[in-house]
């Protein structure tokens, strides 16, 4: 079988060892390459799977993107709780060691740069919903006893609704502003599409927060103070991350192709 290198992350050389247990793309361990005082996190994979014309069919397979992406994110995962990783792009592959170290030798300011101010750093994320409940639609409804009857109550549910939402922006706002006071630095990402990530209720904050290690405990139980804020608002957090927001063009989802093939 005929393999291209798979690259995970980029790091700084680290003591502790990864979980035993730890696999990655098709089940196999993930392997350190070192070059130049950094390390790259790589596997092997098969080259029929993640050529670039292949890729261009199995990122159309969303059984196959899922678990791709799943076993990426563990390796991410495991990385974080030992060192500072900078996450590449998914499914970012050379054609052999060679091209990996090359790789870091065109970027090894850039990785440098950003391993210094990731640090001891980890990224969480805060999403405010509005929940709209089932009562609305589970609510027996009368019949409108005219026509102005039933243009009242569309109004009034109208108004109702655009109350709640205003009081969520207000409220998404202000967590924001609080939230960003207790991180280094933090990204407004765009609301999240309900149809795509399954979430129910209006996302009116989709935010990530660089936060040093060493105070996430006081982040996290400023977060879980505001859960009980405001009815009808719900807030929750994820993390901690490798900090995929705040590391550039370094990270994200999405990459295809061999870089260095």
């Amino acid at each position: 079988m005929i393999g291209l290198r798979y690259v995970y992350a980029v790091c700084r050389p680290f003591g502790t060892p990864l979980q035993v247990q730890l696999t990655g793309i098709g089940g196999a361990p993930p392997a350190m390459l070192h070059h130049h005082g950094l390390v790259a996190v790589v596997s092997t994979v098969p080259e029929a799977d993640f050529c670039e014309a292949a890729l261009r069919a199995r990122l159309e397979d969303l059984d196959w993107l899922t678990a791709t992406a799943r076993a990426h994110q563990g390796v991410i995962d495991a990385l974080t709780t030992v060192t500072t990783p900078l996450p590449l792009r998914l499914a970012t592959v050379f054609r052999d060691d060679s091209a990996v170290r090359t790789m870091i030798e065109a970027r090894e300011e850039e990785f440098r740069r950003t391993l210094d101010r990731l640090e001891g750093r980890v990224e969480w994320g805060v999403k405010v919903y509005v929940d709209t409940g089932p009562e609305e639609t589970e609510r027996p409804v009368q019949k409108p006893a005219s026509g102005r009857d039933y243009l009242r109550r569309r109004s009034v549910q109208t108004r109702s609704h655009e109350d709640m939402w205003q009081k969520a922006e207000r409220f998404a706002s202000t967590l924001h502003g609080v939230l960003s006071g207790r991180a280094e630095d933090s990204r407004l990402h765009a609301p999240q599409n309900p149809t795509l990530s399954g979430a129910s209720g209006r996302n009116v904050l989709n935010a990530a927060y660089l936060v040093p290690r060493a105070h996430s405990e006081e982040f996290v139980e400023t977060v879980d103070r505001a859960k009980d804020e405001t009815p009808g608002l719900r807030v929750e957090l994820t993390g901690p991350w490798a900090a995929y927001s705040f590391a550039g063009e370094l990270s994200g989802e999405g990459g295809e192709g061999e870089e260095g093939a």
